[in-house]
């Protein structure tokens, strides 16, 4: 199990990072998203190959338009 933006996740160890991602409902291909893993920004490159670790902390963060 992994905490996904502060809540328990079903996602497994091993799991590629861009599951967390599909969890979300958040496109790995939009702009003005962001992920950290454990405190570390991961970059959009690696997504598709970096996988989560049992117990991984993933905050994703997108970013919006307003004032």
């Amino acid at each position: 199990m992994i905490v996904l933006n502060g809540e328990s996740c079903e996602l497994a160890a091993g799991e590629p990072l861009v599951s967390a991602l599909r969890t979300l409902e958040v496109d790995p291909d939009a702009r003005g998203v962001a992920v950290a893993v454990d405190g570390e920004v991961v970059p959009r490159g690696a997504w598709g190959s970096f996988t989560l670790a049992e117990g991984a902390r993933v905050e994703v963060l997108t970013a919006m338009q307003g004032g």
